[in-house]
């Protein structure tokens, strides 16, 4: 949510103010585990062994 979205609806924005923007923690904490992921998981160096 925008700060001008937080205008619209000030009950948002005083859950935001008294427990922190918990949605945007999350949505934080989620694109960080998809880095580490794709950081954990990449594969593109191995090799493919002679047959």
């Amino acid at each position: 949510m925008s700060p001008a979205d937080t205008a619209d609806a000030p009950i948002y924005a005083d859950l935001v103010e008294e427990r922190g923007d918990i949605p945007t923690e999350a949505r934080e904490a989620a694109e960080e585990t998809l880095r580490e992921a794709d950081r954990v998981l990449d594969f593109s160096t191995l090799e493919v062994p002679a047959a």
